[in-house]
């Protein structure tokens, strides 16, 4: 199974720049950047009993100074959420850092840091094809986090085929009940008509004068 998009999907962007504002001990940027993602899924036979991995996310956060200094304030990630509707999703971030006080001063007053050469090491490579990813040595250091409000929509034919086969199942629920019904009027109605016709011949067999004491007495 794999996932594609259309040839005119752009898969990489790049938001505007945010100035930030103070939020108790945090500076908060709201870049209410929209944008638009749209993918095919095609599963082949034979991988119908295996769940798909639903498509990856990757962001980098940068910031720029009064003097445009830029720096890296982190990487992260998330998996589109598999199930439709409205989600909101707050991922942490974080950046690689070097070693020693004089990285973190270049840093202060040059500006520059420590970048990833591949945005997917944020997760697994692309490049790795092990069974055990190690990533000792490598020195992180945590930074904030990334809300993101996403919108999904699923399309798929199964969907449609269930929904018909549902519609089928209960036209033909509705007719049996419908027929039951009747049948069950039906019953009642020639039940009563026996029942009737017995009373009549019950009465006709009846000596006439036992019919007229009662007829008078009544």
């Amino acid at each position: 199974p794999e996932w594609s998009s259309p040839a005119f999907q752009q898969l990489s962007g790049v938001t505007q720049t945010c100035a930030t504002k103070t939020v108790g001990w945090d500076y908060v940027a709201y870049f209410c950047y929209p944008f638009t993602l749209e993918m095919f899924f095609t599963q082949g036979d034979e991988s119908e009993d295996s769940l798909p991995q639903w498509p990856v996310l990757y962001f980098e956060v940068l910031s720029l100074d009064f003097w445009q200094r830029y720096r890296v304030e982190g990487y992260g990630s998330l998996v589109l959420p598999a199930s439709p509707g409205l989600h909101m999703l707050t991922i942490p971030t974080w950046r690689p850092v070097d070693l020693g006080t004089v990285a973190e001063l270049r840093r202060f007053f040059i500006g520059g840091s420590p970048e990833l050469e591949d945005i997917t090491y944020v997760r697994i490579p692309s490049t790795f094809k092990g069974e055990r990813l190690s990533r000792f040595g490598f020195r992180t250091e945590t930074t904030g986090s990334v809300t993101f409000r996403l919108y999904c929509l699923q399309q798929s034919k199964a969907f449609l085929e269930t929904s018909a086969l549902r519609q089928r199942m209960q036209s033909v629920l509705d007719r049996l009940g419908g027929s039951s019904q009747q049948s069950s009027v039906y019953n009642v109605l020639e039940a009563f008509q026996r029942a009737r016709r017995r009373m009549q011949e019950a009465r006709e067999s009846l000596p006439q004068d036992l019919i007229s004491t009662s007829a008078s007495a009544v």
